[in-house]
């Protein structure tokens, strides 16, 4: 009798966590049982039970609970984490996946979290598992994309990374999500610079980049604190900058959310205060008047130093009066700039601009069909790999695509990932 491989997923009620298991059981190859765990069992009974019959089981355990923790990963083929923040879930549980020779996927996008794991490294290399930090759409994604395009190339000077993700309707996410999203647009971010790391302040310089499709020819994006900064220096340490730029669409919610979370980082408010207001906002609630002075000032600045006009804040306004949401619309776009025989080569991978009508419907659609995609390889490399992996380490170009073309219901690789002339 053939004992079926155990992959362990922790925290698997969360949005993005619930898509790439359903689309990991699509695609995967094998004999696997899925054990999934959440604080909340409950919500994981429709999941289950869509899944095909004794491929799948529920339950809950306390991830700081070390005992708990250790039992339920035991003899696992793979730990996925989907709990967040990070910055707390993460270094326990890859510290029971080292010591119980268990190997190790997240989908972290959480810049400081991500530091943290690489200073496991030399701990994971020596007990010979693998752990494998930022497999979602960004980081994770993005990275592939990069490593793709930096292919064209004999050296690589520059690597930009953005991201931009759009309104999915009158739905609240979840406190954890909004937590890390509201922290990422106020405070220090790390970028790559002339060879060595650098801080900068979020959100506070911006770019513009021919996103094409209906973002058209100049979106501006603004550097914001992500993985892929970390993470990439260690494959291209001779660049000379190597940033992530990222905006919420339609372009006034980022200096919305701009406004809110400096408003957070002095202390003028508290989290949960933020939290709810932006909330409230989604939903089609009024919003405390205390945060929308933050918030409206956020959005005065972003109007003030020209990044956007009057009239597209009016028109944001206008829709949001009538509780208008438009459709969802997001993208990851990566260009890389370095030398080939001497020459000045630009090189841009892209996915096609997401919404209605495409494989990527929602942000969590894309980022768990992502990660279900990066399982699939790692589940067949797992003998050959250790250390803390970041997805330009070890994910395949080629490989990846097809896998994200089956994970993700595309019909051609066409509607994974384009490559552009710049």
């Amino acid at each position: 009798m053939t004992t079926k491989k155990r992959i362990v997923f922790i925290g698997a009620a969360g949005d993005m966590c619930r898509v790439a298991i359903e689309r990991f059981a699509e695609a995967a190859d094998g004999d696997w049982k899925l054990e999934l765990y959440d604080i909340r069992p409950d919500a994981l009974d429709a999941l289950v039970a869509s899944l095909p019959a004794g491929s799948a089981s529920s339950g809950s355990f306390d991830l700081f609970d070390g005992v708990a923790l250790r039992a339920a990963i035991d003899g696992a083929a793979l730990v996925v984490l989907g709990a967040g923040p990070y910055i707390r879930t993460a270094e326990p549980v890859m510290e029971a996946c080292i010591e119980k020779g268990v190997p190790y996927l997240d989908l972290d996008d959480d810049e400081a979290s991500t530091r943290a794991a690489m200073e496991l490294d030399a701990e994971a290399k020596a007990a010979g598992v693998p752990i494998f930090v930022g497999c979602g759409a960004s980081p994770g994604l993005t990275n592939v994309m990069a490593a793709d395009a930096a292919r064209d190339m004999d050296t690589v000077d520059r690597i930009d990374v953005c991201w931009a993700t759009g309104d999915e309707g009158p739905v609240a996410f979840g406190r954890a999500v909004l937590d890390h999203a509201i922290r990422g647009f106020a405070g220090p971010c790390q970028t790559w610079e002339n060879g060595r790391a650098v801080t900068h302040r979020t959100f506070v310089e911006s770019d513009v980049f021919d996103l094409g499709g209906s973002f058209g020819s100049a979106y501006r994006l603004y550097e914001c604190a992500h993985p892929e900064a970390v993470t990439m220096p260690r494959r291209w340490p001779g660049a000379d900058r190597i940033r992530v730029l990222g905006a919420l669409d339609p372009a006034p919610v980022s200096g919305v959310m701009r406004g809110v979370a400096v408003a957070v980082e002095e202390g003028r408010i508290s989290m949960d205060q933020a939290i709810d207001f932006v909330n409230d906002v989604i939903t089609d609630k009024p919003g405390s008047p205390k945060v929308w002075r933050y918030a409206l000032a956020g959005l005065w600045g972003s109007i003030r130093r020209g990044e956007i006009a009057v009239g597209e804040v009016l028109r944001y306004f206008a829709a949001a009066a009538r509780k208008k949401h438009p459709d969802f619309r997001g993208i990851n776009y990566v260009r890389v700039t370095g030398k080939r025989g001497g020459q000045r080569v630009v090189s841009v991978r892209r996915v096609p601009v997401s919404g209605p009508g495409t494989p990527w419907t929602s942000m969590a659609a894309g980022t768990g069909s992502a990660t279900a995609a990066f399982m699939v390889l790692a589940v067949d490399e797992l003998g050959d790999l250790a250390g803390v992996l970041a997805p330009e380490d070890w994910a395949n170009p080629e490989r990846f695509y097809a896998a994200l073309a089956r994970t993700g219901r595309a019909s051609s690789l066409d509607e994974v990932v384009e490559a552009v002339k710049a």
